[in-house]
């Protein structure tokens, strides 16, 4: 998009300095418009010369038209070169500032994402602790209950016997 950019400028440059040169001609044929005006006012006594620089006047009028109106045209085409380079710098812009608003937006919702993770890792740590501690708890139960369980077959046994011997 930047090379388009670049190009249409160096067009536009281009442009300008036609302008300028047409503009600076046409500087030229207004003096020597003005120089054979002033030879038309000394028509009587320089006859043949006038006509002479009223034909050259004529040729200079009818190129100075025809500068006129490629003068015109080319400033048409520049003011439509312009606005284009103005729509698509505004449009560029636009896009720039619509990305840093996204990335600014995906950037706090990670920070959001990174807090919640770090939330979550906390709380698993802390079950995780929580759960060896009720496994060593019910660990310890069991074995409590495989012990008595044990003596208490150790006594059932003892009590059979000792109906057995009564």
């Amino acid at each position: 998009m930047e090379a388009g950019f670049s190009e249409m400028r160096n067009e536009l440059q281009s442009r300008d300095a036609l302008w300028r040169r047409i503009q600076l001609e046409c500087q030229q044929m207004h003096t020597e418009l003005q120089k054979i005006r002033e030879y038309k006012d000394m028509k009587e006594v320089h006859q043949p010369y006038c006509v002479q620089l009223i034909e050259q006047l004529g040729n200079k009028n009818t190129k100075l038209l025809l500068l006129a109106q490629s003068q015109e045209r080319q400033q048409e085409e520049l003011n439509e070169i312009r606005n284009h380079v103005y729509q698509e710098e505004q449009s560029h812009r636009s896009e720039k500032e619509r990305m840093k608003t996204e990335i600014s937006d995906l950037t706090e919702e990670l920070h959001q994402k990174e807090i919640a993770i770090a939330t979550i890792m906390e709380k698993a740590s802390l079950l995780e602790r929580q759960l060896k501690m009720e496994l060593e708890i019910k660990d310890k139960l069991l074995a409590k209950q495989q012990l008595l369980d044990s003596r208490y077959k150790v006594m059932s046994s003892e009590n059979t016997h000792l109906k057995d011997m009564v």
